[in-house]
């Protein structure tokens, strides 16, 4: 199958998005290690967790939610396990599965990552563009997330 290049548009916007993605992470975890606090992949999890209420989530529902790889989960959770933040149950009708929810604690440590995160999002995204502009950024970034099958 052939395809055609990508457009001199197409290729501008592509790095122009790569680079301000990058940018805005790297400044947001720099708000959060200034403030004493983990790094944005404790929020996603903790997050997901909450979201998920008392049942929490198998830890391959997790993966499913979140921006990691499969290993860095792993890792992760057993951090935040260690930490307090989340704990682990057994799944009555699986002897080896577990179920992961996130604790008192957890839920804690998300409120003060989000004081951070929620202020870094205001300040490099919501005190630039309208929120007409922040509209139409969200709607494109949406068309681009699940793009229609090739044929």
């Amino acid at each position: 199958m052939t395809r055609k290049p990508p457009s001199s548009a197409a290729i501008k916007a592509w790095g122009r998005l790569m680079r301000v993605s990058r940018q805005l992470v790297e400044k947001t975890e720099d708000a959060l290690k200034a403030e004493g606090l983990p790094p944005l992949a404790w929020y996603d999890v903790l997050h997901e967790l909450a979201e998920a209420g008392e049942e929490g989530l198998r830890p391959f529902e997790l993966i499913d939610r979140v921006l990691l790889a499969q290993y860095s989960v792993s890792r992760l959770l057993a951090r935040l396990e260690a930490d307090g933040l989340v704990e682990k149950l057994s799944v009555a009708d699986d002897g080896r599965g577990q179920t992961v929810r996130v604790t008192p604690n957890g839920r804690d440590m998300r409120r003060r990552i989000w004081a951070v995160y929620g202020a870094s999002i205001a300040e490099f995204m919501g005190d630039r563009l309208s929120a007409n502009e922040l509209t139409t950024l969200a709607g494109l970034l949406g068309r681009l997330r699940d793009p229609p099958a090739v044929a």
